[in-house]
């Protein structure tokens, strides 16, 4: 797949523009007439105005090179102005969340920034979160997962040493402080303009691919490209619950799905799955919300939708 000019976005805390040129030498060459610009990403902006100038600058591959975070700021500004630029992934951060679903290569620059030149691109969906805070509103995107509960509480507790040191593994370490500060939330959620379902839960998760690391995966149902979003309530009470929550989530639609077993994901009294285009979550009080692994703030309310076919991603996958 041939690109006449490559924007490359790179996040200097997690890479150089010298290993960048490194990796790209031997993949570029098949492009002898491609013209490369490069973009730094600052604290203050992610990536959303560094994609901003690539796309002004005309070019028509963008290459997020980063964390979850570059992804998903990059990724947001290509579906916001519905840009036909493909986007391509050099996954530099700890999760690495879209990268894993794509199955774009991990641990390697080089093939990693092969993939983005040469293969072919795949068109996804991307899911959008309406928040509302006590400052007002903000719309923002994610590529992966949105959560509130658990979820979130596992971002904030894990030390940012500890995940630079041992990688995704440090979330596991987090999580028996993510259960004790997690106490149940009071839930109002309405589904494709349904009914509101009252809900008291530990958690609740709204994905658009479904793989976390370490290839757990989460969602089962989920499938970027599909036009929908997926939705898991978690709630448990006492060490039974816990103990029904995980047989659902690992054995009933992990490991058994693996050998061959058919349908929906399964739900439970402590588990529940859905699907749907757009879903409202009402919160009792002010929640920390996660989107793509980063902590985006407490919201009282958010509107969760589906962009489908917003960008279009080179991956091995496609």
């Amino acid at each position: 797949m041939s690109a006449a000019h490559v924007g490359i976005i790179l996040n200097p805390s997690k890479t150089s523009k010298a290993d960048l040129e490194k990796a790209m030498a031997s993949a570029i060459a098949e492009h002898p007439d491609a013209t490369v610009s490069w973009f730094e990403t600052t604290v203050e902006d992610p990536g959303r105005g560094m994609a901003k100038d690539a796309l002004e600058a005309g070019v028509d591959l963008v290459i997020a090179a980063g964390g979850d975070g570059t992804v998903r700021a990059v990724a947001e500004y290509l579906a916001e102005v519905k840009s036909s630029a493909d986007l391509g992934i050099i996954p530099m951060g700890t999760g690495n969340l879209l990268a894993r679903n794509l199955e774009v290569p991990l641990n390697d620059i080089e093939k990693a920034m092969e993939a983005a030149l040469n293969s072919q691109a795949r068109t996804i969906d991307l899911g959008w979160a309406d928040i509302t805070t006590a400052d007002g509103t903000e719309k923002l995107a994610f590529t992966v997962m949105a959560g509130v509960g658990i979820d979130a509480h596992m971002i904030i507790e894990t030390a940012e040493g500890l995940k630079d040191k041992v990688g995704w593994l440090a979330y596991i370490e987090s999580l028996g402080r993510a259960l004790s500060a997690s106490d149940v939330i009071d839930m109002d959620i309405t589904v494709d303009q349904g009914k509101v379902s009252k809900e008291q839960a530990h958690t609740l998760i709204v994905g658009n691919c479904g793989m976390l690391q370490g290839g757990v995966t989460l969602l089962p149902d989920a499938d970027p490209a599909d036009g929908e979003l997926d939705m898991l309530v978690l709630r448990a009470d006492g060490v039974a619950g816990w103990l029904e929550t995980f047989k659902t989530m690992i054995w009933d639609n992990g490991i058994k799905r693996l050998f061959g077993r058919k349908g929906k994901a399964s739900s439970s009294d402590s588990v529940t799955n859905r699907q749907f285009s757009e879903a409202t979550l009402g919160l009792g009080k002010p929640r920390v919300l996660e989107l793509d692994g980063d902590e985006v703030g407490e919201c009282t309310r958010v509107e969760f939708s589906i962009q489908a076919e917003a960008i279009r991603v080179r991956s091995p996958q496609a």
